[in-house]
């Protein structure tokens, strides 16, 4: 008789948003169903493909809850995935990546030696048109001043989180008025208020390179960013400290992005930063005074 494990009391439910990825969604699939450690649930929601992509899989993958939905986008899919989800743990999966074997298992070892814990992440390798590269030096996933670094870029990897359900409840569901930079601003608000942990293990595979991915295709991701700090700094959800890297961080990004558009002969859109960038400045200096009295 095998002696119960102390993991086998977590349930998860593996989300996994797609779009037109039918081909990457087979293989994406394959790596949840491998899992030495089986979850409870697998949840696609097809977000207004034109690719058949429930037609020609779901007969394939039969456990597979698939969900379908109007093109919404991806936090829209995530949401509606996280909703209908009944685990009490949270994996998140973008239908064009992979999970290591031991992925979920790595991760509920960690949570149960760590039970203050609500989310962790892993590390992750790159692939990009078929060769494995590696992630750039300031993609380090360490815990040593990741908030700040995060204000700067995304870090933490959708494909390779795990959290409580609870963290929804806490901090909202991704955000749908943006369009990109969603998961930058989700991790942000939950960096704000939870401890993450990490599993240094490279068990997520990254796929990039193909021509539909919105980080490669859109401009002046900082534009979203900015949108998404200015939003969170409404929320009062943060202490003294976090609100100067957050501001220090719009003052960097407006600063560039107006710059940015001067460049291009955009004077509306570069006297826009500009403006943002002063009201950032000036709060700063607001706050420095505060703190002086």
């Amino acid at each position: 008789m095998v002696a119960p494990s102390a993991t086998d009391n977590f349930s998860v439910s593996v989300i996994i948003p797609t779009y037109n990825r039918s081909s990457f969604l087979r293989s994406a699939l394959d790596s949840v169903y491998s899992q030495s450690h089986q979850v409870n649930e697998i949840i696609v929601v097809d977000d207004g493909s034109t690719d058949l992509t429930v037609e020609e899989l779901s007969a394939d993958y039969e456990s597979v809850s698939f969900i379908r939905q109007e093109n919404q986008g991806v936090s829209s899919a995530r949401n509606n995935g996280i909703e209908k989800a009944e685990g009490e743990w949270i994996a998140l999966l973008d239908s064009d990546d992979r999970w290591d074997q031991d992925k979920i298992a790595r991760q509920l070892s960690f949570l149960s030696q760590n039970p203050a814990i609500q989310i962790c992440h892993t590390g992750e390798k790159w692939i990009r048109n078929g060769k494995l590269i590696s992630p750039p030096s300031f993609l380090d996933k360490s815990n040593d001043g990741l908030f700040e670094r995060s204000l700067e870029r995304c870090i933490i990897c959708p494909s390779s989180v795990l959290f409580h359900r609870s963290v929804i409840d806490a901090i909202g569901t991704f955000d749908e008025n943006l369009s990109i930079c969603e998961d930058y601003d989700f991790w942000i608000r939950l960096l704000l208020s939870y401890p993450i942990g990490l599993v240094k293990e490279p068990l997520v595979e990254k796929y990039g390179g193909h021509a539909d991915q919105l980080s490669m295709s859109t401009w002046g991701l900082d534009r979203f960013r900015v949108q998404s700090l200015e939003k969170i700094l409404l929320s009062e959800n943060y202490n003294r400290k976090q609100k100067v890297k957050i501001l220090q961080a719009i003052a960097r990004k407006t600063t560039l992005l107006g710059i940015g558009f001067a460049k291009h002969g955009k004077e509306k859109e570069a006297d826009l930063y500009q403006q943002k960038k002063n009201q950032a400045l000036e709060q700063l200096a607001s706050l420095q005074q505060t703190s002086a009295l």
